[in-house]
């Protein structure tokens, strides 16, 4: 059954453990033999957790002495390296941070265990969590399962791979700009940025620019994300940001929400596309028709008029940069990698270009508020492309050439704009790669869009979810 064990999702794990057909034991050991079996051609894994099978043992005394079980009782789940740990360390992607081991557990960490879950082990990222690869000088490059000449994208590389080879059910990202998304899709899971401030991010670093980071939980299904996220949201009374106290009904599927209204883009606004992706945008939304939503293909004026990548870089260096420089204060070039080099490289954005800049946010925001007075989601792509081969620094994407920041093209806006948005897999390149879709809601509906996918998920075609290791 191990095979079925390490590809099964962590809600039909949580059910097996429930019903006494699997030890929390045997699904902690099947994980921690597939860690050994295949991380060393992948290096997702930096730190495996020394007490996961004691902690799984203790599931499964608790199961047999007929405790409370919480919703994820018994499964394993790995954690980016950026997000604290009790006892286990979390070092950032850089030898600065070597061997540092929090005392206290993040927020949406404490609550994945508050719910039953297993903290299995940490997953690689770029330095300082800043790069849509997850390479740096402490854990070396991660790769991707479906092809190891590529990536599996940053910075919530090493989990993203981590799930897509079966090393991991279930785990929590961060993102800034692309960072759960974009893995998500270059190696074929299921994520979700949630609404800005949805999911506190206590315990986890770097916090500025504090308005664009995100924490999400990242699996290999749409119900999944759903049971995570029902874990995650909340305010814990640290974080400013997350004030919102709008419940969420993990029973996708269970909402009346039909008729529905969607549209689908992958037109100006988010960048060049590959016209293979773009075929699955529009599959996506074919897809949605069969099954009784509106679709209209659709435009937003508000991000033909201000590109929210480059709003973005304008807002976000200003506010990033002394959190590098302050981090690597007294530290020789030697501990820098590529990112916190270049980070603390780029001119200052002036004043006047900053003001700019968040005037065009604003105009973004309203842009978005204007769509979704009319339609109840989005859909559009993740990625321009499938996964690209490692270190390449600029494409040409449907004849355009752009360097490799162009691949947050899509995913950026919804930092911007704090807006929810979840990856799915949908398609497959004519290369063997996954190819995901993205499915955006208005401020707080994340209920929404994950019905949306859930029907998504429902008439999916796709059928080669294991990558061949």
């Amino acid at each position: 059954m191990g095979n079925d064990l390490i590809f099964s999702d962590a809600t039909r794990l949580a059910e097996l453990v429930r019903t006494r057909q699997v030890s929390p034991v045997e699904i902690v050991q099947a994980h921690l033999d597939r860690i050994s079996a295949v991380d060393p051609k992948i290096n997702a894994i930096v730190t495996v957790a020394d007490d996961a099978l004691k902690a799984a043992r203790t599931a499964e005394a608790d199961v047999l002495s007929g405790e409370a079980l919480g919703p994820l009782h018994g499964v394993p789940f790995t954690v980016k390296d950026s997000i604290d740990t009790a006892g286990v360390p979390t070092q950032r992607g850089s030898p600065i941070f070597k061997g540092r081991t929090p005392q206290i557990d993040a927020t949406s960490v404490a609550r994945m265990k508050q719910a039953g879950g297993i903290l299995l082990a940490k997953t690689n990222l770029p330095e300082f969590s800043y790069w849509i690869e997850s390479d740096n000088l402490l854990s070396g490059a991660t790769s991707n399962p479906w092809d190891l000449t590529r990536t599996p994208g940053g910075s919530s590389g090493g989990e993203s791979a981590a799930i897509a080879a079966g090393m991991s059910p279930i785990g929590l990202g961060t993102d800034l700009a692309i960072s759960v998304r974009g893995p998500a899709a270059q190696t074929g899971i299921t994520s979700m940025k949630a609404t800005h401030g949805r999911v506190p991010m206590t315990g986890i670093w770097p916090r500025a620019p504090r308005r664009f980071w995100h924490v999400g939980p990242m699996a290999r299904s749409v119900r999944d994300i759903a049971l995570a996220f029902s874990q995650l949201v909340g305010p814990d009374g640290q974080d400013a940001f997350a004030t919102s106290t709008v419940p969420f009904d993990a029973g996708i599927g269970r909402q009346s929400l039909l008729p529905l209204r969607v549209g689908w883009m992958v037109g100006p606004g988010l960048g060049p596309v590959d016209p293979e992706v773009a075929a699955t945008v529009r599959a996506a939304a074919e897809s949605l028709k069969s099954v009784g939503v509106s679709v209209d293909e659709v435009g937003i004026p508000a991000l033909e008029r201000d590109f929210a990548l480059d709003v973005f870089n304008k807002l976000h260096v200003m506010e990033m940069k002394p959190a590098f420089a302050e981090a690597t204060a007294g530290r020789s070039r030697d501990d820098l990698y590529k990112m916190a080099k270049t980070m603390l490289s780029l001119p200052d954005t002036s004043m006047k270009d900053y003001i700019e800049a968040e005037q065009a946010a604003e105009r973004i925001r309203d842009g978005y508020a204007d769509y979704f007075s009319r339609y109840d989601a989005l859909v559009t792509h993740v990625l321009p492309i499938p996964a690209h081969k490692h270190g390449v620094k600029a494409f040409t994407i449907d004849g355009q050439t752009v360097d490799a920041t162009y691949l947050q093209g899509a995913t950026v806006p919804l930092n911007v704009a704090g807006l929810p948005g979840v990856a799915m897999r949908f398609g497959t390149s004519k290369e063997g790669l996954p190819i995901n879709i993205q499915i955006v809601g208005k401020w707080q509906a994340e209920s929404t869009i994950l019905h949306v996918a859930s029907l998504l998920e429902g008439v999916s075609t796709v059928r080669d979810l294991r990558p061949a290791l």
